[in-house]
């Protein structure tokens, strides 16, 4: 974020094999992105892990121990996580903070929806006062302060379709002020308006959720560096072709009782997405004898 023209790209990872392909594709292959990350969504811990709408059931545990999960799989690539309201009062968002630090979260966004909230791309939002609001962030920078850690602080604000685009960066604003990193207007309606929250924040970083589908019109990677995003996180990349080839396959099997026979992915291929490879290396080393001719 402190480059110039440098620009973080976090990709979707809510089962830990999406992590896993994530992790990969960063590796194997130029990008033409300087940074790449990984995110992890609120809405989509709570579809895979809960089977529920993204309407503020998931607790602070789920995100936790799912932040936690896909953290571990390599230290060196930063995790973005959704705190989404902080899970409570000042308290809680305290709590929430120190247990994503211990979890290896790199930042984490926390929004200004009320506790029950829902899918920054639904509609008709409720918002938490700016006294309640400023309070989560006051307590997050303080937690922070008192892990030693520094975990970045992303403010972001659900305001744009309720109160306006002032109003909304007005309370950007205000949590910039207090202490958090980053700030992100949810829900961002034109081109014109992506272009101008970065110029008014300047010099903070700002950044856009690119959601397919959603309410913001798509900005690609180079667009996103030139109307002067820092961090673009992609929440629903993987969701759609998963979606949809999952639901063409299990329709073919109703309708005819067959799959498909061809598929070229063998178990081992598919396994060592999730590092095969290194797991058998690793027990060989240590003087294992279960993988040493193989698998």
């Amino acid at each position: 974020m402190s480059s110039p023209s440098g620009l973080l790209a976090c990709l979707f990872s809510f089962p830990t094999s999406d992590a896993d392909i994530g992790l990969n594709a960063s590796k194997d292959r130029k990008w033409s992105i300087t940074t790449i990350g990984l995110y992890l969504t609120g809405a989509g811990t709570t579809m895979s892990r809960l089977g529920m709408p993204d309407l503020g059931v998931a607790t602070l545990n789920d995100m936790r121990d799912h932040a936690a999960m896909i953290a571990s799989l390599d230290r060196s690539v930063p995790l973005i996580a959704d705190m989404d309201t902080g899970y409570g009062g000042p308290l809680m968002v305290g709590r929430a903070v120190e247990q994503y630090v211990q979890a290896g979260v790199a930042g984490f966004h926390i929004e200004d929806q009320i506790t029950t909230k829902r899918c920054g791309h639904l509609k008709n939002k409720e918002l938490a006062t700016e006294t309640e609001w400023y309070a989560r962030i006051r307590a997050a920078v303080n937690a922070r302060a008192k892990t030693g850690r520094d975990i970045v602080i992303i403010a972001r604000t659900d305001a744009l379709q309720s109160l306006g685009y002032d109003a909304a960066v007005e309370r950007l604003k205000g949590a910039l002020a207090l202490g958090a990193d980053v700030a992100f207007l949810e829900g961002i309606e034109s081109k014109e308006q992506a272009r101008h929250v970065c110029i008014e924040l300047s010099p903070y970083p700002v950044l856009l959720n690119m959601v397919q589908g959603g309410v913001t019109p798509y900005l690609s990677v180079p667009e996103a560096q030139e109307h002067g995003f820092k961090l673009v996180i992609y929440p629903a990349l993987a969701l759609a072709p998963v979606y949809t080839s999952v639901s063409e396959a299990y329709e073919q099997l109703r309708q005819t009782g067959d799959v498909e026979h061809d598929v070229k992915l063998t178990p081992k291929e598919i396994f060592s997405v999730c590092g095969l490879k290194e797991a058998v290396e690793f027990d060989v080393a240590a003087g294992g004898a279960l993988y040493k001719n193989g698998v």
